[in-house]
Parts: C-alpha cells; sequence; structure tokens
C-alpha cells in the first residue's frame, strides 16, 4: 500500500521508513507541504501521515487542501498535544492524531485501524475509487468485518464464518487468520505476524507459527486459503476453484 509520509524532521522520517516499508507500505516522504500535495494530485495513495509543524505552510492548512479534493485516510503525527489542536485537526478531517514521541508498532497499528474503519483504498470526494484495492477483499461500513470470498471475519462479534458456516477458530488463530485478511494476497513476513499476533518478545518455539496455520487450513478445509512463501512468511489468498 502506498502511504505519504509528510515530515521535515529527516532524523523522525528516518526512524519511521523501516518499520513503515517492512509492515509491507511503499512510503513516500516529502518535508514541505506544498510539494506533498502537488504530489498527492498526482499519484494519489493509500494513506498520509501529516506533521503540523511544516516550514513552507502549516500542517492545518495541508489537512484542509487534502479533504477538499480527497477522501484519502490522514493520520496527524506532530508534537502539538494541546486538546485544541487535538480537536482542531479532527474537525478539520484528519481520520486519527498521535502526539510525538511515539512508537512504531502504535503507529502501524493505528493506521491499520484507520484503514479497516475507512474501508481502504482511498476514494476521492466524488466517489471515485483509486490506489489499489486488496485482491478479492472487501471491509464493511463500519469498518467491523472482512469479507474476502466466501470468508468473513468480524471484529466485532470475534467470529468467522465460511459460507455462513462459522469456524472453530482459537483466539491465536483468529487472530491470525484476520491479520492475513486485512490485505489479501499480500505476504505478511513471519517477523510481523509474531509481532502483530503474539509479541514483538515472544520467545516461544518458531514452529508455533506453522502449527496455527496448519490449523486455520485445515479448519478452512483447503490449504490453498493460506499460501507459504519460502523464507518469508504467509498471505491468504483465493483458492482456485473460485469462480473468476
Amino acid at each position: 500500500m502506498d502511504l505519504l509520509l509528510i515530515e521535515d524532521d529527516d532524523a523522525i522520517a528516518a526512524s519511521l521508513h523501516e518499520p513503515l516499508t517492512r509492515a509491507g507500505f511503499v512510503v513516500n516522504r516529502f518535508d514541505r507541504g506544498a510539494a506533498a500535495l502537488e504530489q498527492l494530485r498526482d499519484a494519489p495513495v493509500d494513506v498520509v501521515l501529516l506533521d503540523l509543524g511544516l516550514p513552507d505552510m502549516d500542517g492545518y492548512d495541508v489537512c484542509r487542501q487534502i479533504r477538499a479534493t480527497s477522501n484519502v485516510p490522514v493520520i496527524v503525527v506532530t508534537a502539538r498535544s494541546d486538546e485544541f489542536d487535538r480537536v482542531l485537526g479532527l474537525e478539520l478531517g484528519a481520520d486519527d492524531y498521535m502526539v510525538k514521541p511515539l512508537g512504531a508498532r502504535e503507529l502501524i497499528a493505528r493506521i491499520r485501524a484507520v484503514l479497516r474503519r475507512t474501508g481502504s483504498p482511498s476514494t476521492p470526494a466524488d466517489g471515485r475509487t483509486t490506489g489499489s484495492p486488496a485482491t478479492g477483499g472487501s471491509v464493511t461500513d463500519d469498518g467491523t468485518a472482512i469479507t474476502v470470498g466466501p470468508l468473513t471475519i468480524d471484529h466485532r462479534t470475534h467470529r468467522a464464518t465460511l459460507d455462513g458456516e462459522s469456524l472453530a477458530l482459537t483466539p491465536k488463530e483468529f487472530d491470525l487468520l484476520g491479520y492475513l485478511a486485512e490485505d489479501p494476497g499480500a505476504v505478511r513476513t513471519r517477523t510481523d505476524i509474531i509481532e502483530r499476533v503474539w509479541d514483538a518478545n515472544w520467545f516461544g518455539p518458531t514452529k508455533t507459527l506453522d502449527a496455527h496455520v496448519a490449523g486455520i487450513r485445515r479448519k478452512l478445509g483447503d490449504r490453498q486459503w493460506i499460501e507459504a512463501v519460502r523464507g518469508v512468511g504467509f498471505r491468504l489468498v483465493a483458492p482456485s476453484e473460485w469462480p473468476a
């Protein structure tokens, strides 16, 4: 997914680039608001991270101009922590507001949550779809359920169904399947899966992930649902017998 990072601090931008890239985002960074707006007009993206303290224009103006032409999700990332600033940012159309310093894991989790709520990919204000939709996937209007073909994962009810039939998943199996379903077809590395579904400090056996994948495949009734990418990780894919 394409991410536009508008941040004038080189050190902060560098600290965010690696974890965002590892999480599967293609990061395009600008340190000026005007240049970022011009780029956004020429090449729509899936999500914007916006600093407010830019050297050429205030970040609020950038947010206002983005909202005038696009519904792309915008997350403000700034050192301004006053309630007034938070409220103003949200009222101008930001989808979330985070205060520096921040952890990369929380930022990535917030990005994914916003994308689920807004039903990424982004759409311009006139309703035309832009960006690259996740293959075979859709998100409900309230952002709580993900549908991939006959498979539905509802985070609100913590229930997964296949062709309308409930799947008897363990909590970890549900979390793992839900994570893979967030971006069908995208490869999730073993490290990213462990950090997201278990914990960054997990020191358990490496076969734990494989055992959970095997369990999910068995319950889905077709191992084609979850494809192993040798040396990298796993991805959720459409079984070959799906109708085109």
